[in-house]
């Protein structure tokens, strides 16, 4: 696991300096020079460990498109292993026995839902405008039938998971904050009790 939140973090940098700095993948997001976006798509597929099949199909058709054709967007969907670390350290408190009322347990529990919610909701707007943007033109029509199919309703298919998540997520965090906070207002010092 230490591994894996390490390696996610590596990737998720490199993808945010991809988007934030490399022009060609940024001025033409469906043929720019997939150069960057391939060295780092094939970082991430260098894993030591198998993760859930349904959301490594992201990171598979991330590898697809990145090998010439939607680099930008191959690029933008590896933002979300930012929320690994998270997921990570939620497994490592669990393993050490942590109760998921204690602080450092709440704690990463909330930094998951933020960070969850930013690098794979909050940036959906990005994702489809760009994408809305390439729909139709000449480049678009120059990506294989079989890919802009693959390529359309995996990021469909992709964001409805990302949003069942996150809704669980949400009402993980908060039943687990709501809980805690139960608890406390029940103790009896703060009931003005003694034994």
């Amino acid at each position: 696991m230490t591994v894996s939140t390490f390696h996610a973090l590596l990737v998720g940098i490199f993808c945010l300096c991809i988007l934030l700095f490399d022009d060609a993948v940024n001025e033409d997001p469906v043929w720019g020079d997939p150069t960057m976006v391939k060295t780092n798509v094939m970082a991430w597929n260098c894993r030591w460990y198998i993760g859930f099949m349904l959301a490594d199909l992201n990171a598979l058709l991330s590898f697809f498109f990145g090998q010439g054709m939607l680099p930008y967007f191959a690029n933008f969907r590896l933002l979300a292993e930012f929320s690994t670390p998270c997921v990570n350290q939620r497994w490592f408190f669990e393993v050490l026995g942590y109760p998921k009322t204690s602080r450092p347990n709440m704690a990463n529990g909330v930094v998951m839902a933020l960070v969850f919610f930013m690098v794979r909701i909050a940036v959906m707007p990005v994702y489809y405008s760009r994408m809305y943007a390439v729909y139709g033109t000449e480049a678009f029509y120059m990506v294989p039938w079989g890919g802009r199919i693959a390529w359309i309703c995996s990021s469909i298919c992709l964001d409805i998971m990302n949003i069942m998540w996150m809704h669980k997520i949400a009402r993980g965090c908060y039943k687990v904050l709501r809980s805690a906070r139960q608890s406390k207002a029940g103790t009896p010092q703060e009931n003005g009790k003694t034994d």
